[in-house]
């Protein structure tokens, strides 16, 4: 297959012009009105993706009507869609063409859930590291004085740690505890350099039931590598300098012969194919800790993901879920300013959801340069950011009432049992924001809205200014019967396809990421020293720096 694209950059295909027309259209008109205008519109703008394994259950509705768009603005989003030839990139994406056009290879994680086949000749072998997480499960794995590991302390940073960490966290509340008897490993995560997070999980670890594993495919991280430094000098310490403490680590990275110099022992190394970029890299080895926390659940993980492709591969744009949200998110970015997106995942379980799709979004789509080596007049990729709600509502919802900036919203909303009312007041809650936040609050609804608390005319007349709300914010809304693995599953893989169709029609590569180097190599050359090399700014930083430290001392 020729790896060979033609490539047009996107203000030059026919749509776009007819998008920019539709966003002028659309600019000044208020939200709600679509919906006068249209009753049948929730309908019409709502798609229902279904489980095939389980015909009489719907997996996942998202509704797209609370955006600023109608069916004109679908269709040729669509038609903006196939001008760019979104179709065969998807194709090409699934049978390993090299996509990743920087780096010159595949980008074929979805082949780690079964939903492509690997590169040719270049699989990877899960066998070992699953084998490995059973033993750990089952209680069969011990330390170097003999006794049972039951706590597992992931070293990793960027995909290495938010994609297994959110769903360790969306899952590891929903599994058994116990396995024959066995207590179930407790599982942890360190990403941050700053002592204190490694500190703060040490303090509650025994050092002679406790195994780090080191995730970094290049086995070169510096954040990640000081880490395992400073785990391994506080299992000298507690468990004596002749302990074995290779009983006490494992690794997931590529550069095997470092890992094992570090101390790591040969058959604990699992390999994380190149072509599995760190934010898309749950669905691997990376999914150790994972798959220690949940076990079984994990196949059920990927089945999600697995179905997810599927749907995205073989489903027709005007039915198609990733390609929907692709589209109104690059509809919202590059045709109505709208600069910034609110990730508001209604659980607690997915508390680390914003956190995971910054890292997806933004280090994906976060980029100007285009295809051809040119730059882009688009803008891309919007700022990510957001909380779980409730707990968002009393914190910056505010903002995003009465504030002066225009966001726009992805409501994630697990509806889960009813037998507990405090699910569905949380449901309840989540349905309510969306709705006030299109619809906002005029004058009239303020006075009419303090006119019922029997107020003074004079004190109405007043407060009603500080009652009105904009409105007008754009959200969808994604709806999943339950926070379970197959669903989880499905929501990370319906994301990464969005960042797919994002990136390839604005006609960037979202499976590289250089500008991040570009910091590390200054860090790097601190480290070293070589300060006269920097802006005055930074050189004196460095100065101050050095100056507390000798103070502290």
């Amino acid at each position: 297959m020729s790896d060979r694209v033609d490539f047009t950059p996107p203000q030059l295909l026919p749509a776009w012009a007819a998008l920019s027309a539709h966003a002028a259209r659309l600019a000044r008109q208020p939200l709600s009105s679509l919906f006068a205008n249209n009753p049948d519109r929730a309908h019409q703008l709502t798609l229902i993706f279904e489980n095939p394994a389980e015909l009489d259950q719907t997996a996942l509705i998202s509704d797209f009507s609370k955006q600023q768009l109608d069916e004109d603005v679908i269709k040729d989003l669509i038609r903006l869609a196939r001008e760019a030839n979104l179709g065969e990139s998807i194709y090409r994406f699934f049978n390993g063409a090299q996509l990743n056009f920087t780096e010159k290879r595949a980008a074929s994680h979805m082949s780690m859930r079964g939903g492509c086949p690997p590169p040719p000749g270049n699989g990877a072998d899960t066998h070992a590291m699953r084998t490995f997480a059973f033993d750990l499960r089952e209680g069969l794995l011990i330390g170097s004085t003999g006794k049972t590991i039951r706590h597992l302390v992931n070293l990793g940073i960027g995909g290495s740690d938010l994609g297994p960490r959110l769903a360790v966290e969306a899952l590891g509340s929903s599994s058994d505890h116990f396995v024959c008897g066995i207590e179930l490993p407790q599982v942890d995560f360190v990403a941050n350099v700053d002592p204190l997070e490694l500190n703060t999980v040490l303090a509650h670890a025994d050092a002679a039931g406790t195994l780090f594993v080191v995730s970094s495919k290049s086995f070169s991280t510096p954040e990640t590598l000081a880490n395992a430094e400073a785990a391994r000098q506080w299992l000298r310490s507690q468990l004596g300098n002749d302990a074995d403490i290779s009983a006490h680590f494992a690794a997931v990275s590529n550069a095997s012969e470092t890992a094992v110099a570090f101390g790591i022992r040969p058959d604990r190394v699992f390999p994380l194919p190149d072509w599995v970029g760190g934010r898309y890299s749950v669905w691997s080895a990376i999914g150790l800790p994972l798959l220690v926390a949940v076990g079984g659940m994990f196949d059920d993980f990927l089945a999600g993901g697995r179905i997810m492709d599927d749907h995205f591969r073989l489903t027709p744009f005007e039915q198609n879920l990733p390609v929907w949200l692709g589209l109104t998110g690059l509809w919202n970015s590059s045709f109505l300013n709208i600069q910034s997106v609110a990730a508001l995942p209604y659980a607690h379980g997915l508390r680390s959801f914003p956190g995971w799709l910054q890292q997806l979004e933004m280090e994906s789509n976060g980029k100007h340069t285009l295809r051809d080596g040119s730059h882009t007049e688009a803008d891309t990729a919007p700022v990510v950011w957001g909380s779980a709600g409730t707990i968002g509502q009393h914190a910056f919802h505010q903002l995003l009432y009465q504030g002066t900036r225009r966001v726009a919203l992805d409501f994630i909303i697990p509806v889960g049992d009813a037998g507990d009312p405090r699910q569905r007041i949380l449901v309840d809650n989540a349905i309510a924001q969306a709705a006030a936040l299109m619809a906002g609050r005029d004058l009239d609804a303020a006075n009419a809205s303090l006119s019922r608390h029997a107020l003074p005319a004079a004190e109405i007349k007043r407060l009603a200014p500080h009652l009105v709300s904009k409105g007008n914010q754009p959200s969808t809304t994604i709806m999943l019967p339950r926070l379970d693995a197959f669903h989880l599953g499905a929501l990370l893989a319906l994301y990464e396809h969005k960042v797919f169709v994002q990136g390839w029609i604005w006609g960037i590569n979202p499976f590289d990421q250089y500008g991040v180097e570009h910091g590390k190599e200054i860090a790097r050359a601190l480290a070293s020293g070589k300060t006269n090399e920097q802006d005055a700014s930074t050189a004196q930083l460095v100065r101050l720096a050095e100056e507390f430290r000798q103070k502290m001392r």
